[in-house]
This record gives structure tokens, C-alpha cells and sequence, in this order.
């Protein structure tokens, strides 16, 4: 009998004999799951991008698998535990006895908390893809970055990882498309990178690869209420973690659209680019949306073929394979949603920016905002209070001129992925929205001028409660009559382009007056 079916026994683990022991079976693991606990033990495999072939080997792996681990799952991930041959003969997890194999022990996850299972039930709200970007925003905020670590984003890393993707399926992939299709996905992911050198090495310079996760999928996410706990990342081969942070991000947004839900990796997209400030990642996402979803199908092949797994399991790693494999070849292919661009301006406190979230959770669209783009560039945290005089400090007019620079530059870059776009800002001067406008003209997309308006009173009244709690506006009170006798009618925009609502009605009465006026849907799940 061999390692992994004594491991079939309670005994092994010290449980009684009535809990029963489950396996699961990758191409690189055993994973077996007890009522509470779960242990994983390394294959003596060796793939060329993995060796597991040692004893020594596997330790040093469950070592590494723990700690790059509790970064994302400090909890989950409870420690590396020797697999013992006892003086009886039999296997003892976690010894007395000679070390035969080492396993990684960790706390089992309830797996109706999984990302997977949420998503089949109807329950992976809005609300919790929000707590997923802003919980990965702020691990790729704290990943190691440096010199080595970065090189793994040049074009031509990322092009070694490309060849070696193909090279690795070109027995296989002929199963998954056809050969027309095959070589139509690998030219576009080479061309990508030849004619993106200058876009992957500005992704460098901005600090923007990382030591991520590298294998971001549904099934290795855990919510509990608003708790985000990751899991599995590659412990494996440093460079698969080290990439631009969107590579890491666009796994999960990839896997969400291969499960059929579109309009939420499209929102996991938005949210992310807010929290991280990084909305550049919309000029490499479809690439490596594609990327990532080749790795998937190239994975899937590996245990289609691997003869040590069941029939069963061979036949869904097939089917998998092809449904990432053509994932991967619609990735470079247009969104479903046609680029549109929205401003959103008015009087502080009109309820500009209540309006964006609504229309931006709508569309799954990124939401370009003025506050948090000015405390980004002036160095600050989106929720620091800055107490500056009108048109003074961090105000300035020069400053509120790059700001608006800033947002159009951001938005272009939105725009040329295909998506559309939303700017949440005062726009009080006329040049900042014939500036807004301009941009939309030299996209070749749609463009319309939303002015939220409410009376003085109900402004002066928002902002009396605001005060009350924190917020990323610094608008307030004594700022509002300055502001007010500064803010320019909006004359100078033709009435199909220029929509005024009333702020003061219920939020859905405004969408509805929207969808009315400039035929706006939702994003549809496919």
C-alpha cells in the first residue's frame, strides 16, 4: 500500500475511526480533508517548473507553502508536520517515528464561505466583491517589491512566460481550439508584448510588480461575512508570484467571467483600480486576462494526461481545459458593455458622487474620482482631512488643474480598453468640461454631462452631517459660498449631452431619468 492510501486511514491522523477522510487529487498534491483539519502532501513529481522529486525538496516546499501563505490566510495556514513511519509500521501524522514526507497542516475553511460556491448559490454580492479588491488592493500595497522581484514584469520575462505556456501545450492544445484559432491567440499574446514593451516597463517603474499570490482563482477565496481569506498561493517558483499586480487580479476577474458573470469581474476591475489607485492596469488587463486563462488550461492538461488520477477527474480536467482555452482567445476580443463617457459635476454637497456609485455598481464600470486622485497626488491617504482655504494649499488652482489632467489621462486609458468610464468631479469652470468633452470627441465615444443640482439649503444640510463622520471630500461648510459664486452655468453644452437631475429625489428615480434619457442597461451575466 502507498503513502497516500494509508493516509486514507483515521488512524494515521489520531481521530477516532468514525471520521471519515477525504482525498483530493492535483497534479502536484494530495490534499486530504478531515472534519476540522486539512493536510496537504507534495507528489514526487518533477515538472520542470516544479520539482517535488525529494523528501528535502517537499519540506522545503510545505515550509514556503506556510509562509507566503499566512500573508493573505494568517489563521488557515497552521503549520509544516512530519509524516512518521511508527515503530508498529504504521504512518503517524505528525510523528513519533522515522520521517518518511512532510505535509502542510491547515484549519479547514467551511466551503460554503468559498468564492465558487457563493457564486453558484446567487450570493457573491456586489458588497462582497468590494471587500475582495479592497482586501487584494491592500495585500499587493504590502507585497515585496524590488529589483528581481520587478524584473519578472519586463517584456521580456513576460514573453519567456508566454513561450514557455505554448510550448508546454503544443501537444495538447489541438484539443482545446482549433489550429486557425490557436495560432490567432499566440500571435496576439507575442504581438501584445512587442507592441506593449513600453506600457510593461512604465508598469516596472511604477512599482506595480510584486510578489502576489499567482494562482488567484474563485475556489481559493473564503468569505466569511466581510472576512476575506485567500488561500494557495505558488509556493513552488518564485517567478509565477512575481508579476505585475494585474496579472494577479485579472485571475480572478478571468475566472469570474469563465464562470459567466461578466458584470462582476468587471466590478472586482473597478473596485480594485480605486482602491489600489492603479486604473492603468486597464491597458494590460485583456492581455493578461488571456494569459492567465491559457496558464488555467494548461494546468487542466496537465491532469487530464496524468495517469495516477481517476478516469472521472481526467474527463472534467479536459472539459476545464477547453473552456479556459477558449476563454483565453475571447479575451482580446471587445467587452460587452460599448465604451461610454460620463461626468458627473455640481455644487459640493449636490450628490455627485452618491450618483457615480449608483450608476458605476450599474454599468461595473470605474468610477474616476476627484478627491481620492488629488489626495493621491498629493501624497495622502483618500480619507485624511485636509483643511486648506478655498483655492489655497492642495486647492490650488494649478493643483486642481493637474488633477483634472490626471483624471482625463486615466480615463483615455479606460476608454482604449473598450470600457466606459465615469468622472466624478465638480467640473465648476466650463474649460474643465469642454476639456471632458474633448477627450470623449477623440475617443470616438459617447459623451454626457451629468449636473447634479439640489437647492443651498439641502447642500449646507448635507454637509452639517458629513462633518459628523469621515469622509474622502474635504468640501464643507464655509467652503460652500465661495464655491458656489465660482461655479459657472452650464451653457455651453447641447442639451442631448447635458443632464440635469435633481438630487433631492430618491436616488432610482435619477438612474431611471438616466436610463430614459441615454438608454444606459446594466451589465447582463452572459
Amino acid at each position: 500500500m502507498d503513502v497516500q492510501e494509508e493516509l486514507l486511514s483515521a488512524e494515521a491522523f489520531g481521530v477516532p475511526s468514525h471520521i471519515p477522510i477525504e482525498r483530493i487529487q492535483t497534479h502536484i498534491s494530495w490534499v486530504f480533508l478531515l472534519e476540522k483539519d486539512v493536510y496537504k502532501v507534495k507528489r514526487p513529481v518533477e515538472l520542470g517548473f516544479l520539482d517535488f522529486s525529494s523528501v528535502e525538496k517537499r519540506r522545503v516546499a510545505c515550509e514556503a507553502e506556510v509562509e507566503l501563505n499566512r500573508r493573505l490566510a494568517p489563521h488557515a495556514y497552521l503549520g509544516v508536520v512530519p509524516i512518521c513511519r511508527a515503530s508498529t509500521g504504521r504512518l503517524q501524522v505528525g510523528g513519533p517515528g522515522q520521517v518518511i514526507d512532510w505535509a502542510v497542516h491547515m484549519q479547514r475553511l467551511c466551503d460554503e464561505d468559498r468564492a465558487d460556491t457563493l457564486l453558484e448559490r446567487g450570493q457573491l454580492s456586489p458588497r462582497l466583491i468590494d471587500a475582495i479588491a479592497s482586501r487584494l488592493a491592500a495585500f499587493h500595497a504590502q507585497a515585496a517589491c524590488d529589483r528581481d522581484i520587478s524584473s519578472w514584469g519586463s517584456p521580456e520575462h513576460v514573453a519567456q512566460n508566454i513561450r514557455e505556456n505554448f510550448a508546454q501545450t503544443r501537444n495538447t492544445i489541438d484539443r482545446l481550439l482549433p489550429a486557425a484559432e490557436a495560432d490567432e491567440l499566440e500571435r496576439w499574446q507575442v504581438d501584445f508584448v512587442l507592441k506593449s514593451a513600453a506600457l510593461l516597463r512604465q508598469r516596472v517603474q511604477q512599482k506595480r510588480v510584486r510578489d502576489g499570490h499567482g494562482d488567484l482563482r474563485l475556489e481559493h477565496v473564503y468569505l466569511e461575512a466581510d472576512n476575506v481569506t485567500v488561500l494557495d498561493c505558488i509556493e513552488f517558483n518564485d517567478r509565477f508570484r512575481y508579476a505585475d499586480v494585474c496579472a494577479d487580479i485579472a485571475f480572478l476577474s478571468m475566472d469570474l467571467g469563465a464562470h459567466g458573470r461578466v458584470d462582476l469581474a468587471e466590478l472586482l476591475l473597478a473596485r480594485y483600480a480605486r482602491y489600489a489607485n492603479d486604473y492603468d492596469l486597464y491597458g494590460v488587463v485583456d492581455f493578461y486576462e488571456s494569459y492567465r486563462a491559457l496558464v488555467r488550461a494548461k494546468i487542466a492538461c496537465f491532469t487530464a494526461q496524468d495517469e495516477m488520477v481517476d478516469h472521472p477527474t481526467r474527463e472534467r480536467a479536459w472539459s476545464q481545459a477547453r473552456r479556459y482555452a477558449l476563454v483565453s482567445l475571447a479575451a482580446k476580443r471587445s467587452v460587452l458593455v460599448p465604451p461610454v463617457l460620463v461626468a458627473i459635476g455640481g455644487m459640493i454637497a449636490s450628490g455627485k458622487s452618491t450618483l457615480a456609485e449608483r450608476l458605476g455598481a450599474e454599468l461595473a464600470a470605474p468610477i474616476l474620482d476627484a478627491d481620492r486622485t488629488r489626495k493621491h497626488l498629493a501624497g495622502r491617504l483618500a480619507m485624511d482631512a485636509v483643511r486648506e482655504p478655498f483655492l489655497e494649499g492642495m486647492y490650488s488652482e494649478d493643483m486642481t488643474t493637474t488633477v483634472y489632467q490626471e483624471l482625463f489621462r486615466r480615463a483615455n486609458i479606460v476608454l482604449g480598453s473598450g470600457r466606459p468610464v465615469i468622472v466624478d468631479a465638480s467640473f465648476r469652470k466650463a474649460a474643465e468640461r469642454a476639456a471632458v468633452q474633448e477627450l470623449a470627441r477623440r475617443c470616438k465615444v459617447p459623451f454626457y454631462f451629468v449636473e447634479c443640482r439640489a437647492t443651498a439649503d439641502v447642500c449646507r444640510n448635507r454637509l452639517v452631517e458629513r462633518a459628523k463622520g469621515v469622509s474622502v471630500s474635504d468640501g464643507r461648510l464655509e467652503l460652500f459660498d465661495a464655491f458656489a459664486a465660482s461655479f459657472e452655468e452650464v451653457t455651453e453644452l447641447e442639451h442631448a449631452e447635458h443632464v440635469v437631475l435633481d438630487t433631492t429625489q430618491e436616488p432610482e428615480t435619477n438612474l431611471n431619468e438616466l436610463r430614459r434619457r441615454v438608454g444606459f442597461r446594466p451589465l447582463p451575466p452572459e
